[in-house]
Parts: structure tokens; sequence; C-alpha cells
């Protein structure tokens, strides 16, 4: 029963809102659809509960780790202001594959700092890329479409429209063709990227956007890919190539 409830609430709503779609031509941050309290706390660093995760990230970024005793600060200067714009560039062909901004973190703490990678989803993780991340803030999502990187962005575009799960439902279907509608009472975003690393009242906690995806494929019932498997970086750079021209707006806040 709650099967087919979700599957009329999907489908219903889109006879009698039709007229009320949103024009995906044009790009919106899902910032537009927050409510004025949720915009302050994105907007006000005194009030973006993320703060507290770029102070952590910060503290990490000049801290010596690994064998090589080695600082993010050490190659890449002490404010971090040499980041600006890097996060609008990931995922990124590096090494003859395809790396996200998190990839790239555990490739330098392998690689440079001779350190154990951090987790997915830690909060050592989710800090040193916020606050990365936080030097694109303004900055447009600038992912390349080249040769290299073709293969992967067609395999991220095909998983975007494939219907999956057991309620047999694409990215697209939500994010895609019905944007600004509702669906269990909330609006639907376009479902673009530009926020993350982002702090969700849902989750009471930073996220990344891998994690957003999970629960994503979680809601339609379907087989959830590991973090930092080649599926999700192939996702992730699907939506940052589709949001391209859009401008960061990391730590964003949403609810």
């Amino acid at each position: 029963m709650r099967f087919v409830l979700v599957l009329l609430l999907f489908f219903g709503f889109d006879s009698i809102l039709r007229a009320s779609e949103a024009n995906t031509n044009l790009k919106q941050s899902s910032y537009e659809l927050m409510s004025s309290e949720v915009r302050a706390m994105q907007d006000d660093p005194s009030l973006n509960p993320a703060t507290f995760w770029l102070l952590d990230g910060q503290a990490l970024w000049r801290s010596k780790q690994g064998r090589e005793k080695l600082a993010c600060a050490d190659c890449h200067g002490d404010s971090g202001e040499s980041m600006k714009g890097v996060a609008a560039t990931f995922p990124k062909i590096m090494g003859g594959g395809l790396r996200t901004l998190e990839g790239q973190i555990n490739f330098c703490r392998l690689n440079r700092q001779k350190a154990a990678e951090f987790a997915y989803e830690t909060k050592e993780l989710l800090s040193l890329s916020a606050f990365i991340a936080s030097f694109s803030k303004g900055y447009p999502i600038l992912v390349e479409e080249n040769k290299a990187v073709t293969p992967f962005l067609d395999n991220g575009r095909r998983r975007f429209n494939q219907r999956i799960g057991q309620l047999n439902l694409s990215c697209a279907q939500c994010h895609q063709d019905r944007p600004g509608l509702r669906l269990g009472g909330n609006l639907i975003p376009q479902g673009h990227p530009n926020a993350y690393p982002i702090y969700r009242l849902e989750w009471q906690s930073m996220g990344s956007l891998q994690r957003r995806i999970r629960n994503c494929l979680s809601g339609v019932r379907a087989q959830l890919f590991e973090y930092g498997s080649q599926e999700l970086a192939e996702i992730e750079l699907f939506l940052m190539w589709r949001a391209r021209g859009m401008v960061m707006e990391s730590p964003g806040v949403r609810p």
C-alpha cells in the first residue's frame, strides 16, 4: 500500500500542477527555494553552523600530518587563498582517472604526506573539503568537457536519466522534469550541487554531495554505490557539468 501511495503521489500531482512547472532552461539554486530564515543562516557566517567545520578544516590545513610531517599549507600556502576557484573545477581528470575533490585530498594524504586516507563523511574529510570549497564561493562552476572526460560524463548522464530501484524512477524525473513542484510537501529543486559540502538541518551535520546522492538512491530503493566509487564520481561530474556557470555557494545550508 505504501508503495502504491508513493507512486500516486509522484505521478498524480504531475497532471494537477503541470502548468506550474519551472523553466529548467533557467538554472536555479535551491537557495531560491529556502525560507528567509535558512537563507540568513547561509549568508551570515556567525549563524552558519558550517563555520565550525571551516575552523576545523583550517586547523587541519595547517597541521603537519603523516610520516612526511607535511601540512597542506606547506605546499599551498598558510591562508588557503591559493585554493580560490579550485573546488569549482572538480571532478576532473587527474592521474589518468576521474578524481573528486575529496579524492584529491586523500591522494595528497597518501602520496605527499604519507598519511592514511580520511574515511568518507568523517568530520576530518568534510571539514577540509569544506574549507577548500569555501575559497570558491562566488566563482562559477568550470567543469571541462574534453575527449578525456567525455566517457565519464556520458556515464554520469546515463545514470542521471536511468530509471532505477523498486520505484523505477530516475534523477531526471524529479530534478529535470518537475522542479518547482511538490513531493511529500517539499518543493523539488533542480538538483544542482553548487553549495556542497553543505550543512543540512535534517542531518544536523555537514554532508557531501555523495551523501545526498546516496540518500536519493535510498529513496527510490535502489542499490547504494559505495562512497568514493567510480559510479558516484561520474554522477557528481555530470551534476557539476549540468550546473556549469552557476556560482559556488559552499558552505551551504539546507533544510
